[in-house]
């Protein structure tokens, strides 16, 4: 993908409403966001303030109550499922706090698997996920299992899934929320190295410390955004 004017993704408007019997909840009101080709952009903000409902939009997973959504210039409504799934598929790479890696998949299986779903032939498949899992350094672990591994290897592993497939975006949600600190550094450090790299990022976390390696910083509030501000360019925090 390649995004007209450097702009990869905008929100005009969006609101998200969840809606329980008698009762409303406004998860999101008013959003208003663009991340642009190469952006390092943290989603920061307390628990239950929308941080993951905006991520979950933003990775075609649920849809807007109202407002606009334009990922490459192209408004995303209009998108049938199985075309939502599709651009998922090519154009966004998760990575979950959870990890949710496959546990009777090996790891070089696990980063193959997406790549699977494009029809792709092995060769090239086999060359993408050799690569991905070189950037993490998890080749000498290819043929083991999610649960011979530690969690920081575990989130490395779903790094070298969400990369493999080349997507215009990384979308990380609390990527160090179940690692320790030195593991939830190391895999900081590594988001880093991608952004500088190239790849886009945007990263939901509650720690001001992680904020800290974003080039951006976009505050959450009562599902609205209430400030944003410049970071220090993925540089890291001091140590």
């Amino acid at each position: 993908m390649t995004a007209q004017n450097g702009s990869l993704i905008k929100l005009a408007g969006v609101t998200k409403v969840f809606y329980t019997e008698d009762v409303e909840t406004h998860a999101l009101s008013g959003i208003e966001l663009e991340i642009r080709e190469g952006d390092y952009v943290a989603i920061a903000g307390p628990s239950g303030c929308g941080k993951t409902t905006l991520l979950s939009i933003l990775g075609l997973l649920d849809t807007p109550t109202r407002g606009e959504y334009f990922l490459d210039n192209q408004p995303v409504a209009s998108l049938t499922a199985t075309q939502r799934a599709g651009v998922r598929n090519r154009e966004i790479g998760f990575i979950f706090q959870a990890f949710n890696l496959i546990g009777d998949l090996t790891v070089y299986e696990n980063v193959e698997l997406p790549l699977t779903y494009r029809k792709m032939p092995s060769g090239e498949r086999k060359k993408r996920v050799m690569a991905a899992l070189e950037k993490v350094g998890m080749t000498h672990r290819v043929k083991h299992y999610p649960a011979q591994l530690s969690g920081g290897q575990q989130q490395r592993v779903a790094v070298a899934r969400a990369v493999g497939g080349d997507p215009a975006i990384l979308l990380a949600d609390e990527p160090t929320g179940n690692l320790d600190s030195v593991n939830g550094k190391a895999v900081m450090d590594l988001l880093r190295a991608l952004h500088q790299e190239g790849s886009t990022i945007c990263m939901v976390t509650h720690d001001p410390r992680y904020e800290e390696y974003a080039a951006r910083s976009v505050h959450l509030f009562d599902g609205k955004v209430v400030s944003e501000e410049v970071g220090k360019a993925g540089a890291g925090p001091a140590t």
